[in-house]
């Protein structure tokens, strides 16, 4: 038998480990098209921080890692299925059969349209190249433009501003992590990152990056403003809430208490820029499917057993559009826990085992700068479900209980750890809460009690 996996990510990993683990005599093949070893882009920020060398971010260290369990490595991208022959077209004009095939293409980038994206200091954040080019760029004292709040661009946020940069991120919504966050904690992570010296713009749209001229930094980019921002507060009571009243000022008037009280905000911000990131979301890998009978949506649609249309292809990761475990419908999830998951349970199915997937729960954990936060499930709540909220921006704490009858649905936490693990569990685990209903509600924080209690048969004190 051999299995041959398009894709050397944490998925296409995964899947081959768990092949081999369970048929020793199987060929296994993965066809990589990056130069480097199998690596995780989670490990970007580390790498930025100076914490870890390049060989850090491998996903195994041991460089003999997949000599030893027998598994091909080929460097090389794959242009065409075909799936009546059982072959694969590739970039170096060969072909390679298989019995088994698992498409683990991941995600690439998304580019805004917008003028200027092929400058050469303009980067995004996904690959090793990506990377280096922002190490070269994101020195002491450069200033940096962020075009993106979401997951990603948070995640490599700390990276970037531990290089000792003047970071200005720009998101279009109102918040930042809007994908993942609702209004209140979105606001919160942003006035968190003001409060640690990033400049913040929602509301904004990036409309051109152009050279400079006025000799001060490298680029020069401009940002449109949604609406118009009220001036009518005081200079120093903006500054001194930390909002972004006062970072708009800041970026157009240079600060200070020269700016009047009612001073007019432009509509339009220009912003100087060294370095211009660009994290503004992902699409799944399928371009190359075009033409065969593999089913597309947003992603490559997969029943429970990770199988796609067309028989003996699977496919596992953030090109998969699989069940949700919240609503039962197919989504993407383009995150690595589910990256993994996805790996393991395709195996099991390539080897003939039918094991079903029951959905995987859609889940973020952020270190924004150092402000922890969760979303878990239907963070956003139901329709006619019950909701409970603990607001204490003081402390940068938040914690939102999302309920479906007396089973907990979905979460927010900020700033509260303790909490993130019970909350996964009891989504999860789809507890009937009883009487612990009413116990969250008047007492969210009491949410690792009700778990132990749950799932230990703790007395209820």
């Amino acid at each position: 038998m051999h299995h041959v996996i398009i894709g050397a990510g944490p998925a296409g990993v995964v899947a081959a480990e768990t092949l081999r683990k369970a048929d020793p005599s199987a060929k296994i093949t993965i066809l990589g098209k990056e130069k480097e070893p199998p690596y995780s882009r989670m490990a970007i920020p580390y790498k930025l921080k100076g914490k870890i060398e390049e060989e850090g971010m491998y996903l195994r260290h041991d460089t003999e890692h997949f000599k030893a369990l027998d598994i091909d490595i080929r460097q090389v991208n794959v242009d065409k299925i075909n799936s009546d022959s059982k072959t694969v077209d590739l970039s170096d004009g060969s072909q390679q059969g298989y019995d088994k095939l698992l498409i683990a293409t991941g995600a690439t980038p998304l580019t805004p349209p917008v003028k200027g994206m092929e400058l050469p200091g303009v980067h995004k954040s996904w690959t090793m190249d990506d990377m280096r080019g922002i190490e070269s760029l994101a020195t002491k004292g450069a200033k940096v433009v962020q075009i993106g709040a979401g997951f990603i661009a948070c995640t490599n946020m700390e990276g970037i501003v531990a290089r000792g940069v003047e970071l200005t991120i720009v998101e279009m919504e109102d918040r930042m992590v809007p994908r993942m966050m609702d209004e209140i904690a979105g606001n919160m992570i942003k006035d968190w990152c003001i409060d640690q010296g990033v400049n913040v713009l929602t509301n904004g749209m990036v409309t051109s990056i152009e050279e400079s001229s006025n000799g001060a930094s490298r680029y020069q980019v401009t940002v449109k403003q949604k609406g118009a921002v009220a001036a009518a507060e005081p200079v120093a009571e903006a500054k001194e809430s930390g909002g972004i009243l006062s970072a708009i000022k800041d970026a157009l008037f240079g600060g200070g208490s020269a700016v009047p009280e009612t001073a007019p905000v432009s509509d339009e911000v220009k912003l100087d820029a060294d370095l211009v990131i660009v994290a503004t979301g992902v699409r799944a890998n399928t371009g190359f499917l075009e033409g065969t009978d593999i089913a597309v949506d947003q992603g490559i649609l997969i029943n429970e057993n990770m199988e796609t249309s067309v028989a003996d292809i699977y496919a596992a990761g953030d090109c998969a559009q699989g069940k949700d475990f919240s609503t039962g419908q197919q989504e993407v999830h383009a995150i690595q826990p589910v990256a993994v998951e996805h790996g393991r349970f395709a195996a099991q199915n390539m080897l003939g085992r039918s094991v079903e997937n029951p959905g995987s729960l859609n889940m973020n954990v952020l270190d924004a700068v150092g402000l922890i936060s969760c979303s878990y499930g239907l963070w956003m709540g139901v329709e006619g479900g019950d909701s409970v909220k603990v607001v204490e921006k003081d402390m940068w704490r938040y914690l939102n209980l999302q309920f479906d009858g007396d089973v907990l649905v979905g979460s927010t936490a900020i700033g509260t750890a303790q909490h993130m693990g019970a909350m996964r569990g009891l989504i999860q685990m789809r507890v009937n809460l009883g009487e612990w209903k009413s116990i969250l509600m008047e007492e969210p924080t009491r949410v690792m009690e009700a778990y132990l209690a749950l799932t230990q048969s703790t007395v209820i004190k």
